[in-house]
């Protein structure tokens, strides 16, 4: 044998070898809307916005649940507007894989996901963020089942009657009333994935003690580093781990970067003027007009705040292994829901990056396997049995 030839034997072992081996799953991006709101084709490279086909296959992305979010400040909280806007975001995702199949894969459980990476495929998903679509109908839990939804978060940043959110003053006090326990028991029963990212914390823990199966956070981070409500204490992260469920870590530096809340309180404080007149000057519906007033916050925000880097959610990864083990620990960007991200992973594209710091870190490549997707593979196994 000639030893200048490589040992096809040993897989490479740089970094980007190793991210493009392992399986990939973002558990939660808000890019639906985007194709409904601003009939963006995901299917082409688009120039702004987080997430899109082309830059996905870049960033070695295998699996995306995209976040099916009803806003209930512009649909409601229930009613016909909210499950529309839900049903709606479901077609649109549920199309994806039927114009596109040489790109999408419609996927409901691991062993989909597990195909659509064989093929070369990007694997869809959906989950519910906020249960506004379910409209207090028990029954409506497994509508959504039958159409693909395979998690939902109970509220998203406002309280439901039957359970609080970390977002607003009611949640505060608010956990699962009978109803909310009921909803946990029949997404147990059906094999959903029940997610407390955005919930409050007596609603955490309600969930915590009502379900059988694993419970996740599809997009949080640590509170003992950046302390904001969105975010898991200690405690709620050791209680989440017990019931063999993952943390999937949030891209966005308002809940990774300990101060840049507060930050970005007084930004907004001195663009405030700015935001309402890009409001007022957008001919469109109310839609049309919060995307003007995040245009604007997207801009100022880039000029105004400290750019983070992707160090700073490998910390908060670290916190968890340190508290929980590697195997309760995943990634959940929420690209395309904020208007700011993390300068080196600005987009999917750069999701490499994350893997070069974990090995950086000395994470093994097992370790990243599971950290990148195959905690959650495992998760939606257990839940699905």
């Amino acid at each position: 044998m000639n030893h200048n030839e490589p040992n096809t034997n040993t897989p490479a072992t740089d970094p980007l070898s190793i991210h493009q081996r392992a399986i990939a799953i973002d558990m939660h991006a808000d890019t639906v809307q985007r194709v409904l709101d601003e009939h963006v084709d995901i299917e082409l490279q688009l120039s702004d916005g987080h997430f899109d086909a082309v830059r996905a296959k870049t960033g070695g992305l295998d699996a995306q649940f995209f976040s099916i979010w009803v806003e209930p400040q512009l649909f409601g909280g229930g009613g016909a507007r909210a499950v529309k806007r839900a049903d709606d975001q479901v077609a649109a995702i549920r199309a994806l894989a039927e114009q596109h199949p040489e790109t999408w894969m419609l996927a409901t459980s691991a062993a989909d996901i597990r195909r659509a990476a064989s093929e070369g495929k990007i694997a869809a998903l959906m989950g519910l963020e906020g249960g506004y679509a379910i409209d207090e109908h028990l029954e409506n839990v497994k509508r959504y089942y039958d159409l693909g939804v395979r998690y939902m978060s109970p509220a998203w940043s406002v309280s439901t009657s039957w359970a609080g959110s970390s977002g607003d003053d009611v949640g505060a006090t608010r956990g699962l009333n009978e109803f909310g326990k009921n909803v946990v028991r029949e997404m147990n029963r059906l094999g959903m994935m029940v997610d407390v990212s955005h919930v409050s914390d007596q609603t955490f823990w309600d969930i915590v003690n009502t379900s059988t199966a694993p419970v996740i956070a599809t997009h949080s981070a640590c509170r003992a580093i950046a302390d904001v409500p969105r975010n898991l204490t200690d405690d709620m992260i050791r209680a989440l781990a017990k019931t063999g469920g993952v943390v999937n870590v949030i891209f966005y530096p308002e809940h990774i970067e300990p101060g840049w809340s507060q930050k970005k309180k007084q930004v907004d404080a001195e663009i405030a003027t700015m935001v309402q007149e890009a409001s007022a000057a957008e001919p469109g519906d109310a839609v049309h007009k919060k995307l003007a007033r995040d245009r604007v916050r997207q801009r100022e925000y880039a000029r105004r705040l400290p750019a983070v880097k992707v160090a700073r959610i490998v910390d908060h990864i670290d916190h968890i292994v340190k508290l929980v083990g590697v195997d309760h620990v995943g990634i959940g960007s929420d690209f395309d829901g904020v208007q700011v991200t993390t300068a080196d992973l600005a987009t999917v594209a750069d999701l490499p990056n994350l893997t070069k710091e974990l090995l950086r870190r000395g994470y093994t490549e097992s370790d990243v396997d599971k950290i990148l997707g195959g905690n959650m593979l495992r998760v939606m196994e257990a839940v699905q049995r």
